[in-house]
């Protein structure tokens, strides 16, 4: 028993001087790039969809959200910022013949634009686009012109 108590009592007075040591050195020691706080970077502006969630970046957007007949798939982003964000997709719209539920969605190569930052009221620490452009590369649903653009939510 003896042993184990002095094999104990050797232990803690070396981790107590290792810890020492340590706080020693770290206190000496000048502070460098990793040791410094980094400043915090403003949340990027979102895209907020029908659901009002915050979106970077996303792959796919529903436009018409009362009942999805047209919706954005395939997103591929080149540009996002305080400015606007570009991207490539295919816009996806139900030709609703002979009526909507009957439709038949038909694909349409788009390029899409976000504009007009502004602040999100829902949630005021958040810049949002304000307007999404849609502007059809090749054929284009019958009745929209060859671009299009919409408000988004707020």
């Amino acid at each position: 028993m003896r042993g184990s108590v002095m094999g104990t009592a050797v232990t803690l007075a070396a981790g107590t001087l290792l810890a020492a040591a340590m706080t020693t050195t770290t206190a000496a020691s000048p502070p460098t790039a990793a040791s410094t706080p980094a400043k915090a970077s403003p949340a990027p502006t979102v895209l907020v969809d029908c659901y009002f969630h915050r979106n970077v970046r996303p792959e796919d957007f529903i436009l018409a959200c009362g009942d999805g007949n047209s919706r954005l798939i395939d997103l591929h982003w080149t540009e996002w910022g305080p400015d606007g964000a570009k991207a490539i997709g295919v816009n996806m719209v139900n030709d609703c013949k002979p009526y909507c539920a009957a439709g038949t969605f038909h694909a349409y190569p788009v390029v899409i634009r976000l504009n007009g930052q502004q602040k999100w009221h829902r949630h005021p620490s958040f810049q949002r686009f304000a307007d999404i452009s849609l502007t059809y590369t090749g054929g284009r649903p019958d009745t929209f012109k060859q671009v299009v653009t919409y408000p988004l939510w707020d």
